[in-house]
């Protein structure tokens, strides 16, 4: 069984930024395609980011393009989410997801595996 953990979130003004990490363990890590979703308060869940099994490709929501940056370590199986520039519409619990399809990735029920989540609170 795959275990996702998320560590990072935290509180901070807007314009600074914060570094999410997601750690896996069991499975094959570097086999899975790695999502950060995130959910707002009183909103729906929204996907954030992906990267592929590779690492080389990688795909953003539109909200966060040219400030957020993912990326991954498949020898410390760990995915990060870079988040510069924050504003307070990104706060929210952001969660850490693994794919092991070739479905979408901006899909959550794709994804076979999900953390708990972690809180980023952006004050203005």
């Amino acid at each position: 069984q795959v275990q996702l953990v998320e560590s990072g979130g935290g509180l901070v003004q807007a314009g600074g930024s914060l570094r999410l990490s997601c750690t896996a363990s069991g499975g094959t890590f570097s086999s899975y395609r790695l999502v950060w979703f995130r959910q707002a308060p009183g909103k729906e869940r929204e996907f954030v980011a992906a990267i592929s099994w590779s690492g080389i490709n990688t795909y953003y929501v539109d909200s966060v393009k040219g400030r957020f940056t993912i990326s991954r370590d498949n020898a410390k199986n760990t995915v990060y989410l870079q988040m510069n520039s924050l504003k307070p519409d990104d706060t929210a619990v952001y969660y850490c997801a693994a794919s092991t399809s070739s479905a979408s990735v901006r899909v959550g029920t794709n994804m076979n595996y999900w953390g708990k989540g972690t809180l980023v609170t952006v004050s203005s």
